[in-house]
């Protein structure tokens, strides 16, 4: 097997691949019996991430590193190197293998996040980044957001007007692509109104309030009242005291009945649905999931826990932009009829809050991720303890939302056609603190939610890891 020139910087990355447009092969120094050696290099070099096509499977991503460890790493004598293709049917992998490098499925082991405080500082890993990737065009912002809503209007256009001239049987078939592709689309949209809120669509804080305004009222969703919410889940990620939403409960905290829904699959798929279905609403209405408060706490009330004095009479102008587009759905059902809007308008928005409950879950919850309770959390390891994910074609869709989440928790101002320049950047720097799965969506959500229902604290006081344990019921 040819031996490398260089050995880069770690990445992490789990499931099918270390990058959207490449195979995954690990590097891992060992001697001629299998067993591991310069083991105080490897804490720094055991986990390389290569990328390549089936043409040059050893081009590297990150040529070049000269890092201390690297070099030790580099004059050991005696090592293998064991190549591992996790993307498809994978190489024969032995047991200390999976241990270290992870499996992508059900029933997977996944090296965990570290959760000592990172060696370097939010101002390292800004500096990384080119100055550009913090410019708002509001041009560019602008013409993303056209981009969308024309086509928007071209497929409702075709749900008015030429769907219902197909055949019967043809329509079987419209109809449901139709309500795919305008949810994706419109999924799209959502995320330029949640730029707004971050303050990335324009240097103008007035503008991207009217803006996201508008199109979070179109959406159903009450622009400042999520926005400050929204913000606060930024400013407390991972905190199980304080994290505003998927705030995973201690075992205790569990009903008597979760062994029974979670244990078994049609427990768990009839919960998937439910969360994807009506969760978005649940969560805004009745603060399902969310961070708990001493009194009943909803996105409506003005004068809900969540908010403070001066953020009150904002929320109201978000009950009053959601209540005008309610009436209007309600004009248009009087006059086209009930099913004519759900048709046209509401399944589409019912797959845009499925997407949204989907990518928010698959960002926080992994078995490679921690929590951390008010003795060890602070900003930035919470910031760190996301990750991206693949959506394929969805990720353009989406507005790479998906798959540079981890920049966004980072540096949430920064407007998304930035982003994924912005992560490649800050990856050498973030090194092991920076996770990737690219397991399909699909896999992905069934893994998590057999093998992440609750979180309890192991060898650090303090942590807390995802665990699906329970005592025979």
């Amino acid at each position: 097997m040819p031996r490398s020139a260089n050995l880069p910087c770690r990445s992490r990355a789990y499931g099918n691949g270390a990058d959207r447009s490449g195979w995954l092969l690990g590097w891992l120094p060992w001697d001629d019996d299998g067993g591991q050696v310069a083991a105080d290099a490897s804490r720094h070099a055991r986990f390389h991430i290569w990328r390549g096509d089936p043409q040059n499977l050893f081009r590297h991503h990150h040529r070049g590193c000269s890092c201390r460890a690297c070099l030790d790493a580099l004059s050991c004598a005696r090592r293998t190197e064991v190549v591992h293709y996790i993307m498809g049917a994978g190489g024969r992998m032995t047991e200390k293998e999976r241990e270290l490098l992870g499996r992508g499925g059900a029933g997977a082991t996944f090296q965990r996040s570290p959760t000592d405080k990172p060696p370097f500082t939010l101002a390292q890993i800004k500096k990384a980044i080119p100055p550009h990737c913090f410019e708002r065009s509001v041009i560019k912002s602008f013409s993303y957001l056209v981009h969308d809503l024309v086509i928007v209007a071209t497929l409702l256009y075709a749900a008015l007007v030429w769907i219902p001239t197909l055949p019967s049987v043809l329509q079987l078939g419209a109809w449901p692509l139709y309500w795919v592709v305008q949810g994706c689309v419109m999924t799209g949209v959502w995320v330029i109104a949640h730029e707004c809120g971050h303050h990335a669509f324009s240097d103008s804080s007035l503008l991207d309030d009217i803006v996201g305004l508008v199109l979070h009222s179109w959406l159903l969703v009450p622009y400042f009242s999520w926005k400050y919410s929204h913000r606060r889940h930024h400013s407390n990620t991972g905190s199980l005291e304080r994290d505003e939403v998927f705030v995973p409960k201690q075992k205790e905290a569990l009903a008597w009945y979760a062994p029974y829904i979670y244990s078994n699959p049609v427990g768990r798929l009839g919960l998937l649905a439910v969360q994807l279905t009506i969760g978005w609403p649940m969560y805004l209405s009745l603060n399902t999931c969310g961070r708990p408060y001493p009194r009943f706490a909803c996105h409506f009330d003005p004068y809900s826990p969540i908010y403070n004095d001066r953020e009150r009479a904002q929320v109201f102008i978000s009950d009053v932009g959601v209540l005008a587009v309610s009436l209007a759905l309600f004009k248009l059902a009087s006059s086209f009829g009930f099913w004519w809007v759900v048709r046209v308008y509401a399944v589409p928005l019912l797959i845009v809050n499925a997407w949204l409950v989907l990518i928010t879950y698959l960002q926080h919850t992994h078995p490679a991720l921690p929590h951390y309770d008010s003795t060890e959390w602070d900003w930035l390891r919470g910031a760190l303890a996301t990750m991206d994910r693949d959506y394929g074609i969805l990720n353009r869709v989406f507005h790479n939302i998906t798959d540079t989440h981890v920049a966004h928790h980072l540096f949430s101002n920064m407007p998304h056609y930035h982003a994924m320049e912005a992560t490649k950047a800050i990856k050498p720097i973030l090194g092991e603190y920076y996770h990737f799965d690219a397991t399909p969506f699909a896999k992905a959500t069934w893994r998590e939610a057999k093998e992440c229902i609750y979180v309890e604290p192991e060898d650090r006081k303090g942590v807390f890891w995802y665990s699906n344990k329970f005592s025979a019921p």
